[in-house]
């Protein structure tokens, strides 16, 4: 499939979801929403992929929505195109995870985002998404919304107080203001901070990894539970846990993950 705003390529059960506008520090748009879901899925459905890497061109990762397309939005008063109407939601979907952003809870694989830049606005919120965060050592964050006249948009009132707690969040959505990506290493905003330089070698270490040496079982069970338990309460989370290791119990691998660990050799996982 062509791509006209991303670049998407697989390596090493690796897919790399490359936003493609470097020139506009990758602002959004939508013909980017729309191929960034078009890769997932893809990524999703490509039984050679095990890990998703989502990440910017050039200096940054994504500024925020693109400046013409808010302009085009002040001057109509009217909201952009739903990206939803692309795409039919299955009819077991949460309805937590319909939303044009909100989706990438729903792909089986884990999601990583390398955060290369600036991180902004409609960029902080799809970063947010992810499952994991890396931060390049020079990028700069930032929610942007109060000093646009805008409000904790697209369930960043929900997301942003789960990953850095209350205090932090209304530091962020009500001031607007940048920070490091210590500052985001801190506050648990990002789980690992690397040299610029060599951001993309280190996440690709890290997801090769866990394609390697990680049941794709596991991982696509264990992240479902880990977006599901945020609206379940401790029983509920656990009851579903017991169902899911009694359902592992007869999967090949684990009896894979038994066997190559007695035999003291690499694992040869297939997911099933």
């Amino acid at each position: 499939m062509g791509y006209e705003q991303i670049i998407y390529e697989v390596r090493d059960r690796i897919a790399t979801v490359t936003l493609n506008r470097p020139d506009k520090l990758n602002a959004w748009t939508a013909v980017m929403g729309r191929e960034v879901r078009q890769a997932m899925d893809e990524a999703a459905r490509d039984e050679a992929v095990r890990v998703i890497v989502l990440t910017g061109a050039g200096r940054g990762f994504c500024a925020g929505a693109d400046m013409q397309m808010l302009s085009g939005i002040a001057g109509a008063g009217a909201s952009p195109e739903d990206e939803r109407a692309t795409r039919a939601e299955p009819d077991d979907t949460r309805p937590d995870f319909r939303g044009p952003y909100a989706y990438f809870p729903t792909i089986p694989k884990p999601i990583i985002g390398a955060l290369n830049g600036a991180t902004a606005g409609l960029g902080l919120v799809v970063s947010l998404y992810c499952d994991l965060r890396i931060a390049a050592d020079r990028a700069v964050f930032t929610t942007s919304f109060s000093r646009r006249g805008l409000i904790a948009e697209h369930g960043v009132s929900w997301m942003l107080p789960r990953l850095v707690g209350l205090q932090h969040a209304l530091d962020l959505l009500l001031s607007a203001r940048k920070i490091t990506a210590q500052e985001a290493l801190a506050m648990g905003l990002v789980a690992q901070v690397q040299p610029a330089a060599t951001l993309m070698d280190s996440v690709r270490a890290y997801a090769r990894e866990m394609a390697e040496l990680v049941s794709p079982r596991s991982m696509r069970i264990m992240k479902r539970q880990l977006w599901e338990a945020q609206f379940q309460t401790l029983a509920e989370a656990t009851s579903v846990a017991n169902e899911e290791m009694r359902q592992s119990f007869t999967t090949d691998d684990f009896k894979e993950g038994v066997a190559h660990f007695v035999e003291k050799r690499a694992p040869r996982f297939t997911g099933r």
